[in-house]
């Protein structure tokens, strides 16, 4: 099974893409690829742009490898309360090439933050339009205070109902390989 991950931030020390990569190792028998936003760099959408240009070879990729997928497992950074700019900018290009993004693809949506949120409102604003879409949620998990609960040196959530939690998550998106 082959899960694409990626967190969408374009942070260098992004604490979403170390989620998203740790919850990806959850995945039984996963092949594991990980994006970095920070390769699909884009000018600002807009419409009169995408009539002069067309659809960007960066957006055309991103899309394309979510196709290639099996599965996908995004962890949201949430600035302000909403997506990142960067992800939000990718997604409304990659969203021209065809509404259905995640290509009803069973799908994990994770968030995390440094404090007791989790960034949890950015998660609730992605489940409440997953379904114009294409995503096919499995679960949705957001990790409260992330320096408190991940350990650095292994890499892995030490806080035992969270990884309880993610190891649920990652089993329920193994499931659709078997099904």
């Amino acid at each position: 099974m082959k899960v694409l991950t990626f967190g969408a931030s374009t942070s260098k020390t992004s604490i979403n893409k170390a989620l998203a990569r740790f919850t990806a190792t959850l995945v039984p028998g996963a092949e594991v690829e990980v994006l970095d936003l920070n390769d699909y760099s884009l000018p600002i959408f807009s419409e009169d742009l995408e009539k002069e240009i067309g659809q960007p070879a960066a957006a055309k990729a991103f899309f394309d490898q979510i196709g290639a997928a099996d599965a996908v497992i995004v962890s949201f950074a949430e600035h302000n309360g909403y997506y990142t700019a960067a992800y939000k900018n990718l997604f409304d290009w990659a969203s021209r090439i065809d509404q259905k993004v995640f290509q009803d693809k069973p799908t994990l949506y994770l968030s995390t933050s440094p404090g007791p949120g989790g960034a949890a409102s950015v998660l609730a604003a992605a489940k409440g339009s997953a379904q114009f879409f294409g995503v096919d949620l499995k679960e949705a998990v957001s990790v409260p205070s992330f320096y408190d609960v991940f350990d650095a040196e292994t890499a892995g959530i030490t806080e035992p109902k969270i990884l309880a939690e993610l190891t649920a998550a990652a089993e329920a998106l193994a499931l659709q390989e078997v099904a």
